[in-house]
Order: structure tokens, then sequence, then C-alpha cells
């Protein structure tokens, strides 16, 4: 099996999945995610439902095993690591539907925001989350109570 066929791509994405392709193009928000792709110099491949992986990132921040940015997933991992992780994609994928529902750039304000009252509530950028919450918590590694210490 190839990567191409592991990915799910041979069937090609939805009509849903190439609407969110074509907003978070359109928003800039998937340009923004390729700008940084390759200024991070990650290897950029198709991944499954319209997505975009850019795998191999390197630069400190965010601390993330994977992010997104539009339809770009950056992750530390590999390829063919990423797609082995289907929760783990899926959390992804629901960001990319993020950026074309807050109309691109404007999720990383109102994410970074969201964080911060995560962190105030419970100690973790991620368990109060509102995108983190909707993308699924433990598909994103983030713990489902707060942990944090009195």
């Amino acid at each position: 099996m190839t990567l191409r066929q592991h990915a799910g791509s041979v069937n090609g994405p939805t009509t849903a999945q190439r609407l969110r392709r074509a907003a978070n193009l359109l928003n800039g928000s998937t340009l923004a995610g390729l700008a940084v792709a390759l200024a991070a110099r990650t290897r950029i491949s198709r991944g499954p439902r319209g997505l975009i992986i850019a795998a191999g990132y390197r630069w400190r921040l965010p601390f993330a095993g994977a992010y997104t940015l539009g339809n770009v997933v950056l992750c530390r991992s590999t390829a063919a690591d990423l797609l082995s992780r289907p929760a783990l994609l899926g959390h992804e994928e629901r960001h990319c539907s993020q950026y074309a529902w807050c109309l691109g750039l404007p999720f990383i304000p109102l994410y970074l925001a969201a964080a911060g009252w995560s962190v105030l509530r419970t100690g973790n950028p991620g368990t109060a989350n509102i995108f983190e919450r909707r993308a699924g918590l433990a598909a994103g590694g983030y713990p489902l109570r707060a942990a944090r210490q009195p």
C-alpha cells in the first residue's frame, strides 16, 4: 500500500472537504501554512481529505507535535507516522474546519485567547479551550479534566 493509498486520497475529498479547502485558500490561511512550511523546510505532501501534510517541522514554537494553519497540518514526525495516527489527524482536520469558520487567520488570536482562558481556569492551554474541546481533547493529547494544584 502506498502512502497515497494509505492517506485515503484515492477516493478524493467530499464536497464539504472541497469547500473547506477552497475557503481556507481564499481566506489566506492555507497560503500562510504553506509559507511557514516552506520557511521551516518541511517535507510537503498531499494528505487525505484535501489536507496538506508538512512533515519534519523543527521550529521551537508551537510546542505541539502537530498543528494546523488553514488546510496545512505541520507535524514534527514523518507524514507516514501522522497518517498512522487517525485520531490525531482527525483532531487536526477539525482545526482546519475551524479556520474556515473563523474566516482564516482571525482563528489565531481567537485560539490564543481561548488557550489563555483555559490556562487561567485549568492550568492547561487545551482543557477548557473551546477550539480544542470541539476538536477532541483526548485525540489532541490534552487532559480531559483540570489538573491544577491549589
